[in-house]
């Protein structure tokens, strides 16, 4: 047995409130605590979205009585809320900003409106965006014409890392995440998941996109899951959504990586640990941990996850180490396949 801090997934969609029926707080936060993760940062795009101080305290009332895990919100950018978000920013995860296509009241398809939420939103609180390719270097461009920092979500192609790493290279305060769908996967695993069932955001790319960034490793701050639960009727339809649960796969495949000598347990506990709680200004977690068999063999099947979606583009996938225990804040939160962690037990991180 080993044992790791309590895991941070910094890229996590709950649903609730507004589609309960893929996913809760409830359901959600225990798949986090099955995936060893103690803390998790959700983003903004509920319904209704969170772009104010009246939906943030709707979402915030209803995960005090329901989180199993520690958390913090994510507030939405939207074309006409930049000061409003930034005087709630200490109690939120950060700022989101879709800067490719998005719906709503988190549409942002034109570049001037993104400009007051790089400059108004504190410098020295998180500004995440979903950005790919020449959006990317836009977003990129807003963070060194305003001076401050950035985090890219979501990096999927050679040509994004290596604009990460060209921009750091520069000095530029440039952080991004890669989520384990697109270290695993590639657009080569769509005939085994089904084109429909393969929908996701970033798409999944060539497998020479999913070599440059394990050849670019020393880039990736954090490994996050994006984690987007739909239900199978909805990707089997004919309009299928994109995205893909992720919290009770994530470990077991970074595990089965370490087996195959391609990460480190050093790897995995700064990205998933100690970078994102440098970058997202996390506090401690006292007396908090999780015990594993690393060497314990397994098969992933959704029909043994907490997740409500109920599916994994990883199903059937062997994989190395096991979860056999959670401790949060010093009390059991999982432990032999079954949560403890009673709804409610999860405490805000920007509460602390």
């Amino acid at each position: 047995m080993i044992k790791l801090p309590g895991l941070i997934d910094p890229h996590v969609h709950l649903r609730q409130p507004g589609a309960e029926h893929k996913e809760t707080w409830d359901t959600g936060t225990s798949a986090a605590l099955a995936g060893g993760f103690t803390t998790v940062l959700v983003m903004p795009n509920t319904n209704p979205a969170v772009t104010g101080a009246a939906s943030l305290e709707l979402v915030d009332s209803l995960v005090r009585a329901n989180s199993r895990c520690d958390y913090a919100l994510f507030l939405g950018a939207g074309p006409s809320n930049a000061s409003e978000t930034a005087t709630l920013a200490p109690r939120a995860a950060g700022l989101k900003l879709y800067l490719d296509q998005t719906y709503g009241a988190l549409k942002l398809d034109d570049m001037t409106l993104w400009q007051p939420h790089f400059e108004q939103f504190p410098a020295g609180m998180p500004l995440a965006v979903h950005a790919e390719g020449r959006t990317l270097a836009a977003a990129i461009l807003f963070a060194s014409l305003c001076n401050r920092p950035v985090h890219i979500c979501h990096v999927s192609t050679r040509e994004e890392i290596l604009l990460i790493r060209r921009a750091r290279e520069k000095g530029l305060p440039v952080t991004c995440e890669v989520t384990p769908h697109h270290l695993f996967l590639s657009s080569a695993d769509l005939q085994r998941i089904g084109a429909k069932r393969g929908e996701v955001r970033p798409r999944l790319a060539s497998p020479g996109d999913v070599q440059a960034l394990w050849d670019n490793l020393d880039v990736i701050d954090c490994f996050a899951t994006d984690h987007a639960p739909h239900t199978l009727a909805e990707k089997d339809s004919l309009t299928p959504p994109p995205g893909f649960p992720g919290l009770e796969t994530c470990l077991p495949l970074l595990l089965t990586a370490v087996h195959a000598g391609r990460l480190t347990l050093e790897d995995i506990i700064l990205r998933c640990h100690t970078n994102p709680r440098r970058i997202f200004n996390l506090p401690e977690q006292p007396d908090t941990w999780v015990e594993l068999d690393p060497d314990a063999e397994d098969e992933i099947h959704a029909a043994h996850h907490f997740s409500r979606c109920g599916w994994t583009p990883f199903e059937g996938f062997p994989v190395r180490g096991r979860i056999n225990r959670v401790v949060l804040h010093g009390k059991p939160a999982f432990e032999n396949g079954t949560v403890i962690a009673l709804p409610g037990s999860g405490l805000n991180c920007r509460n602390q």
